[in-house]
């Protein structure tokens, strides 16, 4: 594998001719709207949920306890493991269908997944406007589950493989930039369908859901595949004819080579589920599980899933409760800007770090104004000044996740594979994100009636350990071209000795890099 040096925790000592073209920003904005699937079903199922029309069609008993029982703890009117059912079912099918996206991504290229995901969004979300039952529903939000578990196993690896390396991170975050536009847009949907007259505004806000799947859609009929994917598949000289265009340079030669020769060695690869367990993938095995469990244990769910039934719980009204979950999609979206403009120049782990502490202040904040207002009897109403501060600390929270764990929980483990298994290993990070999704959605309800606030300090804990991960164990890999990620892992002060110069050729790497920066390759990573 032909190589160069990262100096200086992470700026690619080989630097591929190229400039960021309309041709790349425009395929890479139509693949970033798959976020936009993921992101309208995370923002529209609490708001419907907290809708009293839809609460008293499918789930009559949670209906009954939030309005009559008075004797109910306020912390457990919305606790029912059915209506938890209804929002975790999807991601319990996206942790499914990706182990299948990931052979289609391999197989068929990156465009041609995200094109399956479309399609199956878009029946499921007809299914759940049309639902006229509990079964309807779930097998709706199944079908959901599926195009988010395609979605989400092409677009992060799309945006990866066309970016410039300098730039990789701006682009790549448009896919969480997408999700929190979608989140916003059901937001303000619910918001609005919550006032129509004669209860069926739940459909309205359900079969929306249409849009954002037709846009993915019909977008990836027109996507070219990557050059990556093209190698990957056989297809040489149109690969070739594709760097070219995305480059917007002739001067292709270094980079095509690289791409093949790194090709030729993933074609060696027979079995790239039984190959990602070898010792000298340790470094990025771990990062695809623990960094998006790590994400979902940051409780920014507990937010965005639930969001309206988290603020109605603490006392805001109906109409107030949707208003803020409007407000915090607001934050959210323009906080996930501040990351695509900086991603690329302060890099990963700076915006990890900051972002996990903010996000642990917030927590703990949180926590302690709920806990002084209803203990733990729940009992206790909030006065429109208190609920204000509630809200403030809320956002100050989403916008620390916007700019950090929200993209980058996407944009590292899509960077660091190389490419014998590369779709493996997204498969696997978009089955921990699924499946701790699940967990979190469907117990979170039963967490928040048992630990009551108590629900903000557990997830601060969480937030604290994975910030204390990523200070010792996350290299920093702004700059670095992918087919030279192995460069990092072999520099870390704890990684390198999983990785052998046999196993990644980096004798030859090291020799050049040597020669461009006077022997100070290795010395150079010092404080990754």
């Amino acid at each position: 594998m032909a190589g160069g040096a990262i100096v200086n925790g992470g700026v690619g000592g080989k630097e591929y001719p190229g400039r960021m073209t309309m041709f790349v920003f425009l395929t890479c904005l139509v693949a970033a709207t798959g976020g936009l699937i993921f992101g309208y079903d995370i923002g529209i199922s609490g708001g419907v949920t907290s809708m009293d029309s839809f609460l008293k069609k499918f789930f009559p008993n949670v209906y009954r306890k939030e309005k009559e029982d008075t004797s109910t703890n306020q912390y457990c009117k919305f606790d029912s493991q059915l209506l938890t059912t209804f929002t975790s079912s999807l991601y319990l099918a996206a942790l499914i269908a990706s182990f299948f996206a990931a052979t289609v991504t391999r197989v068929f290229g990156r465009k041609w997944s995200m094109f399956g995901g479309g399609v199956t969004f878009l029946i499921g979300a007809a299914l759940n406007g049309a639902a006229r039952n509990v079964a309807m529903l779930i097998v709706g939000r199944i079908l959901l589950g599926i195009g988010v578990g395609f979605a989400n196993q092409s677009v992060p690896v799309y945006l990866s493989e066309m970016a410039p390396a300098k730039l990789r991170g701006m682009l790549n975050i448009g896919f969480q930039l997408m999700i929190t536009i979608g989140i916003l847009a059901a937001n303000l949907i619910n918001y609005g369908t919550a006032k129509i007259k004669g209860g069926w505004g739940w459909r309205v806000s359900l079969a929306l859901a249409a849009v954002p799947a037709g846009i993915i859609t019909v977008g990836s009929l027109f996507l070219p595949d990557t050059p990556n994917s093209l190698i990957e598949r056989g297809h040489d000289e149109e690969a070739r004819n594709m760097l070219r265009k995305v480059r917007g340079t002739d001067n292709i030669h270094e980079e095509y080579a690289d791409l093949k020769a790194a090709s030729d060695e993933s074609k060696t690869v027979k079995h790239p589920w039984r190959n990602i367990a070898q010792t000298r993938y340790r470094p990025q095995l771990t990062m695809a599980i623990l960094i998006p469990f790590f994400q979902q244990l940051t409780g920014i769910n507990v937010i965005m899933f639930y969001a309206p039934v988290l603020f109605k719980t603490i006392g805001f009204g109906s109409d107030a409760s949707l208003m803020s979950a409007v407000i915090t999609g607001l934050v959210n979206v323009f906080a996930t800007l501040v990351s695509v403009f900086t991603v690329d120049r302060l890099g990963r782990r700076k915006l990890f770090l900051q972002g996990g502490a903010q996000m642990l202040a917030c927590q703990i904040a949180v926590g302690t104004l709920i806990a002084i207002k209803f203990g733990t009897s729940g009992e206790g109403h909030l006065s429109r000044a208190y609920a204000g501060t509630v809200v403030a600390f809320i956002c100050i929270y989403v916008a620390g996740f916007a700019w950090s764990w929200g993209p980058l929980g996407w944009l590292v483990p899509s960077e660091i594979f190389p490419l014998e298994i590369r779709s493996a290993g997204q498969s696997i990070n978009v089955s921990v994100n699924m499946l701790f999704t699940f967990v979190i959605a469907q117990a979170f309800l039963s967490l928040l009636c048992n630990l009551k606030f108590g629900l903000f300090y557990f997830f601060g804990g969480w937030v604290f350990f994975m910030t204390i991960f990523v200070a010792f164990f996350l290299p920093e890999t702004k700059g670095v071209p992918i087919e030279e990620m192995v460069l990092v892992w072999k520099s870390h002060w704890f990684w390198s000795r999983f990785i052998s110069n046999e196993d990644i050729h980096i004798g030859h790497a090291l020799e050049m890099a040597d020669g461009k920066k006077g022997g100070g390759a290795k010395a150079g990573f010092a404080g990754v």
